[in-house]
Formats: structure tokens, sequence, C-alpha cells
């Protein structure tokens, strides 16, 4: 894999991301947040992690907008004034984040770079070497770590996006 596609790869990620925190519109959020899955797990399986990227596939970028929609569609529609009020609240209260990012992410990456050399391609399985256990639990613990920061992300969006909703 060439360096090229993987910046490409990861700038795509990293914008549909940052589209999916702006946007107003929920559906149109939740898509964003799909197609970010959807680039996640090109990744995940072109660094050689096959079966977390369809856990990442399957969930994240299928399950979880769908959940997203559907419960966006049982909202009531309001006022630009109050849209424009929301849209205020949310940029006040994502103000830090990029900095919270950054320092988990350093944190992590500190935490885990003894842990990195199984992205290597050297050490990557042959087809039927191991089971599906011991790939995941001995050989892939940084795709697990991945996995878990994405889900505790999805609950965080969960919590954000509607408690509102639930408030009146």
């Amino acid at each position: 894999m060439s360096l090229p596609v993987i910046i490409v790869l990861l700038v795509s990620l990293v914008a549909c991301a940052i589209l999916c925190i702006v946007c107003p519109n929920l559906i149109k959020a939740a898509l964003w947040m799909a197609g970010m899955s959807a680039i996640l797990a090109l990744i995940m399986f072109l660094l050689g992690a096959p079966l977390a990227a369809a856990f990442e596939l399957s969930v994240c970028a299928g399950l979880i907008p769908v959940i997203f929609i559907s419960a966006s569609s049982m909202t009531k529609i309001t006022s630009r004034e109050e849209q424009e009020e929301k849209r205020k609240e949310r940029h006040r209260r994502f103000v830090y984040l990029p900095f919270l990012l950054i320092t988990l992410g350093t944190v992590l990456l500190f935490v885990l770079w003894p842990h990195v050399s199984v992205l290597l391609p050297d050490t990557f399985l042959t087809p039927g070497s191991a089971t599906a256990q011991q790939i995941l639990w001995n050989r892939r613990q940084v795709d697990l770590v991945g996995q878990i920061v994405i889900i505790l992300v999805g609950v965080y969006a969960d919590i954000v996006f509607f408690k509102g909703v639930r408030e009146k």
C-alpha cells in the first residue's frame, strides 16, 4: 500500500469526521458518519485487520447510522431561531474537543507504541494459521482499542445529539 493512498484515506476520514460534527442536519450528519466509518473500515482492511474492518463496516457504518436516522426522524421540526441557538450551543460544547482528542491521541500513541509492531507487514498472519480468538486477543490489540474508542464516541454522540430531545 503506497503512502499517497494512505494520506488520501486519512484526509478523507478526517474530512468526513469534521463534516459529521459541524453538520446541522442530523440525517446528513449520520450519513457523514457512515462514510467516515466506511473509510475507516477500508483503512483497517488495508492494514491487515479484516475482522475489525468487517465489524466496523457492519456496526459503525451500517447499524449506528440507521439508529441515528430513525431517532432523528421521530423528533419535531424546530424554527430557524431555535436551530441557530442549538448550533451556537453545540459549537460552545465542542470548543475544547480538538484539544482533548489531540491529548488523548498522544497519550494513546505513547501507551500503545510497543504494540504497533502488530501492524507491520512482516507480522501479518497467513490465512489458516490461527483462530479468530488468537488473532483478536493475542495479535490485534491495537484494533480492539480502536473499536472500543469508536464505540465510546458513538455513545457520546448519542448523548450529545439526543440530550435535548429527552429534556423536552
